[in-house]
């Protein structure tokens, strides 16, 4: 086994659905996305493991991530969030994937593909309520829902996205209340059209913290449920306790004193100002950890946090473990997890935990632990 792996907590994945169906309620549909490898965690296990925690939906941004959970026997409904290519709709009518529509071209030429294929296909209407990526705007919506059914499609949800529902900035909160104003607005004129409109929904994780009006018939949970952010509170009281389901760990596999003047690793960027000890980890940028991280990340070995110095390489970093070091070969060092969150990467580097999860490369083992 690698000394470098992603241990992956599924009883805090459990733990976090439990939170969110406690929240908003166990009659509500919840569809999580599982899209750039279930974000770094693994997305064939995760999810199997969401399925038998009684999630409805899972939802992928490509065509070839719904084929691969296909592939991998999961019968589930898939939401394709992302817009596709017309040499994909063979591969997307073949997965029986529920696509994200917007205009009458896409419209169109899903509806020929499944003739041509003979079969059904059921498709969102995704609405632009002010998120500017895709989706119709609030106008269209009742006569591309008609032409959805005319063409032979079947309407199985319409959705929207929040942008800032995530923020407690004054002005974004107005944003959030008007944009689903416009989205409650559009499903009732299609419903005054006489048009079923299916699954409605909007929520992701901002809206399910801060928005009751945006929980419809299904919410989209996306980082809170792979643990972040950590304990946040709802503009309306309700609180939701997240466990981190990731952590990176690695090994020590080198240690040596150094004297004072030493400089550590590319580009001379540290340089010891008393006699200490490195420590090596064989873990670098070329596994995931951002080489911005440099000279800034503390790493934790047996609860106490030492420092990254010197650039981070591709495939290793060093720490300053001290002239009198407890830290001993083959120690184990967090990087990130359950107390010693992604979210403090992020903040470091100026992103969101998202994008440190994600960027776990594939050559990192993912381990799944049940405790």
């Amino acid at each position: 086994m690698h000394p470098t792996r992603a241990i992956i907590h599924l009883g805090n994945l459990a733990h976090n659905i439990e939170e969110i169906r406690r929240l908003v309620g166990a009659h509500r549909r919840i569809c999580v996305p599982v899209k750039a490898d279930a974000y770094g965690h693994g997305a064939i296990r995760i999810a199997r493991e969401l399925l038998a925690e009684g999630v409805s939906h899972l939802a992928v941004a490509t065509v070839s991530e719904a084929a691969a959970l296909r592939a991998a026997d999961i019968t589930a409904p898939i939401l394709l969030l992302g817009l596709v290519i017309p040499e994909e709709y063979p591969l997307l009518v073949q997965t029986g994937c529920e696509a994200f529509v917007a205009d009458k071209d896409q419209i169109a030429g899903l509806a020929l593909q499944a003739k041509q294929m003979n079969t059904s296909l059921a498709v969102h209407l995704k609405i632009d309520t002010g998120m500017g990526r895709i989706g119709c705007v609030p106008q269209e919506a009742p006569s591309l829902a008609r032409y959805i059914l005319d063409s032979g499609l079947s309407l199985a949800g319409v959705a929207t996205h929040l942008p800032v529902a995530d923020s407690a900035k004054p002005q974004d909160i107005d944003f959030t209340h008007a944009q689903i104003k416009r989205f409650t607005d559009a499903v009732t004129s299609i419903r005054d059209a006489g048009i079923d409109p299916g699954i409605v929904h909007a929520a992701n994780s901002g809206g399910i913290l801060q928005y009751p009006e945006s929980w419809l018939d299904m919410v989209r949970p996306g980082i809170i449920v792979y643990g972040y952010p950590s304990d946040p509170s709802s503009l309306t009281g309700h609180t939701i306790e997240l466990k981190p389901v990731m952590k990176l760990e690695t090994r020590v596999v080198h240690m040596k004193k150094v004297q004072k003047g030493t400089s550590i690793s590319y580009g001379r960027t540290w340089t010891a100002e008393r006699d200490t000890v490195i420590a090596t980890l064989p873990v670098g940028y070329g596994d995931g950890l951002a080489r911005s991280l440099s000279n800034r990340l503390t790493v934790r070995i047996a609860e106490t946090d030492y420092p990254i110095v010197g650039r981070i390489c591709m495939d290793q970093c060093m720490i300053d473990v001290g002239p009198e070091p407890a830290v001993r070969r083959w120690d184990t060092a967090v990087i990130f997890g359950p107390g010693h969150g992604a979210d403090a990467l992020a903040r470091m580097i100026d992103t969101i935990p998202y994008e440190i999860t994600c960027s776990i490369a594939p050559r990192v083992p993912r381990v799944y632990v049940t405790e």
